[in-house]
């Protein structure tokens, strides 16, 4: 054995050992029980960062470990490779994105091969190749036929910079959320997946999820938002009834007016008798319809000028056009009750609206309105015939006034939208459609599956299919004719959706194969809390189409879900100095920041010199400037990162990256190393443990042991703290350094427990425990070991320690039988050397035995 720790040889071999042998291969035909384990596959960015060598190393130790048990297990690895920053990328190099991304994958291949990650590399995609998404538009076209696509007009977020749409997600201050700038508002027309068709079952199946963090089920059911509630129509003379929807109907005859989005059709009429309404209308397609945004920006609105008919007591009531009412939410309208609701109350008192209050506590506390709106529900009042009622009576008995006339109709409603997948820019997956004049809509035939993106497009900021000048072109494929092709591309969540069912079935000539349907679901996913909606959503949907096409039997993708942490790099800003990059702690610069708090100067505190002109931003994902962990594995190894990645916290919590913390781990390594090394030069040969001739400090290390295994065991398995079970591999192996002792059984004991710390930490340093486990005399790579038994036996303990106290202060230790008795405690404790330095010619009032822990002499 090499008596210094020399990783980058050492994980060389490994890796070279392990993918000659393809060890990490996975197969469906074994008896063994499956494991899939999966962490969400990277954009392929150019280089990775500290947050995906934690997200895999996690989800790495998880799948070594379960191999251990003795399962089936299969972890792969592919490539979510669509999206505009590769087009910008490849805009701003030169290049066409596929050879961008393609460069990209191959440089971040090999650093994830560098980290030894237990990859079936047989199974990697990327998501860019036509014959992956061939199968996403085959999909596409089949949800067609089954109604659950479909094609409307509606107003989007728009950059007008990445000329593309964004979610509402993607939209922060305003601004775009890559390039910062100013979105609008704008009306087109998309593709759109009827996912709210699965909104109940959405919504039920959260119940099944027992292994999901609550906090994701949460967030899921409030995005879903199911609500039951009161489709109301106001009628409108010589125009369609006016329809809203209400979870209050409680309130409806406290309604003062209804406001309508600037997008509907009441104000558009509006404007043809107040054409002074269009700059209002006009601000509100640009202004940001965010979730956030709606809920802290100012509230204004127009009077239209039209009237509106209250469907009970017949009153006229004004419609207003209100910046805060979206078209694309329910009916574009809604109405309105000052009196309770805050909103509303907010926005009639700025324009002087009436405010007209029907619901009371049952003893008129505590419900005024003068200052604010009366949001509780209670009893009715000024409410006619409804007078008197609580809330459950009153919404049964309006609702059954207005059915009955038809005016209204109780209804379950989503706060879920649906999917809207049609994007503006060239790389991603085509849409597969043809317009044409007489046929109308077509969908592409299967047999001219895939539609492939063209390569001979020059990219210039606005480019997309449309602007391609051959693309579009192509015959009807049902009646000949020149036609059009869709020029849109899917949202790249559709790609991400189902790749976890395509690792199942990566070689098959059709979407899935019988392959998917033992591997799925995913026994464990991991990623981060920010993928909590949309992507986990959209996933969830997806499981179910596949399923109720016959692909899947799985309802739900993932078993068990783990959302670890970001990676804080708070001690580090990145300073780019004439193309030159530069990683500077805050301590040694001096930042300039503007009036939103972002920082754009930095001078060197050193020499008070700029660093910089223009921006400088803390690592961040989305702006691809994290730390690359290059350097730090040439410098430390790959398991040194690996081992500081799960020590420093749990999981499921931030780490906050420290660089001393990574040389602390470097040492560890080295100090394992040190002791496997003595221990192999000085091995007795062939030593076993005889357990009946074992000494006190013999007994005592195997019982630390086999109580580390235990606790390590249920760390790893069944609370994924790896934190805490690194920590107990430490505290052992302090313990097998002041071990001492040169008899057989001693040499057999540090055999022991070297070989328990290999197997124990192999999947989380897998690297140098399989070479410890060659120098330690196996065969055998540690990959195909067993995770070791607990040894009961050995933790059953003999004696135990007892303090003694004198007057309450320590001032002695005493070993003493466990089977020993409370008097027979007492009278060793007496009779102690130590203690009798303390109580000899004193008189002792009492002695107090705390069983198992100490003897307290009062004198």
């Amino acid at each position: 054995m090499e008596e210094n720790y020399q990783p980058a040889i050492i994980e060389n071999q490994a890796q070279t050992a392990w993918e000659q042998s393809g060890v990490f291969s996975a197969t469906e035909a074994s008896h063994k029980e499956k494991y899939y384990c999966l962490s969400m596959f990277p954009y392929p960015s150019g280089k990775l960062h500290m947050g995906h060598v934690r997200n895999y190393t996690i989800g790495d130790v998880i799948s070594r470990y379960q191999r251990m048990l003795g399962k089936n297990v299969m972890q792969p690895m592919g490539w979510d490779a669509f999206g505009l920053p590769a087009e910008n990328a490849a805009m701003k190099h030169g290049v066409h994105p596929a050879e961008w991304t393609y460069q990209n994958i191959d440089y971040m291949r090999d650093q994830l091969k560098e980290l030894g990650f237990a990859y079936d590399w047989s199974r990697e995609f990327a998501t860019c190749d036509p014959s992956y998404y061939r199968w996403e538009q085959w999909f596409f076209l089949r949800l067609l036929k089954k109604g659950l696509v479909y094609k409307k007009t509606a107003p989007v977020n728009w950059c007008p910079h990445d000329a593309t749409v964004l979610a509402n997600e993607q939209v922060i201050d305003g601004c775009c959320w890559r390039c910062d700038t100013a979105v609008e508002r704008k009306e087109i027309s998309q593709w759109f997946l009827k996912i709210t068709a699965y909104g109940d079952e959405l919504l039920a199946d959260l119940e099944k999820l027992d292994q999901w963090p609550e906090q994701v089920k949460t967030m899921q059911t409030n995005w879903i938002g199911r609500s039951e509630g009161l489709e109301i129509d106001f009628a409108v003379e010589d125009r369609a009834d006016l329809r809203v929807y209400t979870t209050r109907a409680d309130t409806l005859m406290g309604v003062t007016y209804l406001a309508v989005a600037a997008e509907h059709p009441l104000a558009q009429k509006a404007v043809e008798s107040k054409p002074e309404l269009i700059d209002f209308i006009n601000d509100c397609k640009v202004m940001e319809s965010s979730e956030a945004a709606m809920e802290t920006m100012e509230k204004r609105g127009v009077n239209s000028g039209i009237l509106a008919t209250h469907p009970i007591t017949g009153e006229k009531i004004p419609v207003w056009i209100a910046n805060f009412v979206l078209m694309g939410y329910g009916t574009g309208a809604v109405m309105a009750v000052p009196a309770h609701d805050q909103r509303d109350y907010e926005f009639a008192k700025k324009y002087g609206i009436p405010i007209k209050q029907v619901i009371y506590t049952a003893t008129n506390e505590d419900d005024r309105t003068s200052e604010q709106a009366f949001t509780v529900k209670g009893v009715l009042n000024n409410s006619a015939e409804f007078n008197g009622l609580n809330f459950k009576d009153a919404f049964k008995a309006i609702a059954d006034k207005l059915e009955a006339e038809n005016k209204g109709k109780r209804k379950t409603n989503f706060r879920l939208r649906d999917w809207g997948v049609s994007r503006q820019r060239y790389w991603g997956a085509p849409i597969p459609i043809i317009y044409c004049n007489d046929c109308g809509t077509v969908a592409v035939p299967d047999k001219d599956l895939p539609v492939e993106l063209p390569k001979d497009i020059v990219l210039d900021g606005t480019s997309s299919l449309a602007t391609h000048p051959t693309f579009s072109d192509v015959e009807c494929p049902t009646c000949g004719k020149a036609a059009k092709r869709e020029t849109d591309t899917f949202d790249t969540f559709m790609e991400s959706s189902w790749y976890f069912a395509r690792f199942a079935s990566p070689k098959a000539d059709s979407m899935l194969d019988e392959s998917a349907k033992y591997w799925l679901p995913v026994d464990q996913y991991i990623g981060g809390i920010e993928h909590a909606i949309l992507h986990l959503l959209y996933a969830r949907f997806y499981t179910k189409l596949l399923r109720d096409e016959g692909l899947i039997v799985a309802d739900e993708p993932f078993k068990r879900l783990l959302t670890q942490g970001m990676v804080i790099a708070e001690t580090y800003y990145q300073l780019e100095n004439n193309g030159q990059k530069h990683y500077f702690n805050p301590s040694e610069v001096e930042i300039e920041r503007n009036d939103k708090g972002k920082v754009i100067a930095a001078k060197s505190l050193a020499d008070g010199s700029d660093v910089i002109i223009g921006a400088i931003e803390k690592m961040s994902k989305s702006k691809n400037n994290g730390i690359d962990p290059q350097a730090l594995i040439k410098k430390y190894g790959a398991d040194t990162v690996r081992l500081y990645t799960m020590f420093t916290s749990p999981p499921e919590q931030s780490l906050e990256w420290n660089d001393a913390g990574v040389d602390g781990a470097y040492r560890f390594l080295k100090r394992l190393w040190r002791q496997a090394y003595l221990h192999v030069n000085a091995r007795i040969s062939d030593a076993v443990v005889d357990k009946n001739s074992l000494n006190a400090n013999e007994k005592n290390l195997r019982r630390q042991l086999h109580q580390t295994l235990e606790k390590v065991t249920d760390d790893l398995g069944r609370r994924h703290t790896f934190n805490t079970a690194i920590a107990a591999n430490m505290e052992l192996l302090n313990s097998l350094i002041k071990f001492k002792g040169n008899s057989a059984n001693a040499h057999a004991i540090r055999q022991e427990v070297l070989e328990a710390i290999s197997l124990m930490l192999s999947p989380i340093v897998p690297h140098i425990c399989r070479q410890l486990w060659l120098d330690l005399g196996h065969k055998g790579d540690i990959v195909s070991a067993s995770f070791p038994n607990i040894d009961k036996t050995a933790m059953i303990q003999d004696s135990m320690t007892i303090i003694i106290q004198v007057n309450g202060k320590l001032r002695s230790k005493l070993e003493v039988d466990v089977e020993a008795t409370k008097d027979q405690i007492e009278v060793l404790a007496l009779a102690d050397e130590q203690a009798q330095k303390f109580i000899k010619g004193k008189s002792i009032r009492k002695v107090i035995v705390v069983p198992k822990k100490l003897v307290n002499i009062v004198i």
